[in-house]
């Protein structure tokens, strides 16, 4: 076969998988959802403890009719390209079918066109979010579940508006005097068994 003739078909067969697997390129989408969330630039927030308030709608700077096709709308914590060096499980793909960006979902809600207010949820910080740096995306899906427009809370280049979260270090107050009094006990259980065992031993010998 022909290179030329096979780089067509390549690229067909490339494309046809694709579209069989319903793969989005994120460069393909426009912006047409405003985000907005409550941590300052910077701000650092505890996993399980702080809560995050975000609001989501869209531009009405956008012509009437652009969100025709948009049925719901998705909201997720993604990493910030700081937190996703030398770490693979979180690079970013055009092809979002691909893409490991956003991988902890906040909400997701039907999306009503004549609804023009924005919409909010508070969240409270999921206790298996790893320690990194953050940022907040939206997604509006169509009625075959793909990612048709988003909106997010930092710039093009995802430098802006970050904030971070600690994560739950798998140390609590609770636990820790919990394992003091425990052990507390067992050193005087201990002591207590060789005092009676000394006091068995001696009335044994005055027999």
């Amino acid at each position: 076969m022909e290179p030329t003739r096979l780089l067509l078909v390549s690229t067909f067969l490339t494309f046809l998988v694709s579209s069989c697997y319903g793969s989005v390129l994120f460069s393909s989408l426009k912006s047409t959802l405003i985000v907005n969330a409550s941590p300052k630039p910077g701000q650092v927030l505890e996993a399980g403890v702080d809560k995050i308030t975000v609001t989501w709608g869209l531009n009405q700077s956008i012509p009437a009719g652009v969100d025709s096709t948009y049925k719901t709308i998705k909201v997720k914590l993604c990493y910030a390209p700081v937190s996703q060096v030398d770490r693979a499980w979180r690079k970013t793909v055009d092809d979002l079918h691909k893409d490991k960006t956003c991988q902890f979902n906040i909400v997701a809600r039907p999306y009503n066109s004549a609804n023009k207010t924005l919409q909010s949820f508070e969240w409270i910080v999921e206790r298996d979010v790893p320690t990194a740096t953050y940022f907040i995306r939206a997604y509006a899906y169509d009625s075959e579940g793909l990612e048709v427009t988003f909106g997010q809370t930092t710039d093009a280049k995802k430098a802006n508006n970050l904030f971070v979260i600690n994560a739950i270090t798998g140390r609590h107050l609770s636990l820790d005097i919990a394992s003091i009094c425990f052990s507390a006990f067992s050193v005087l259980a201990l002591f207590g068994f060789f005092f009676i065992e000394k006091r068995k031993a001696k009335g044994n010998q005055g027999k």
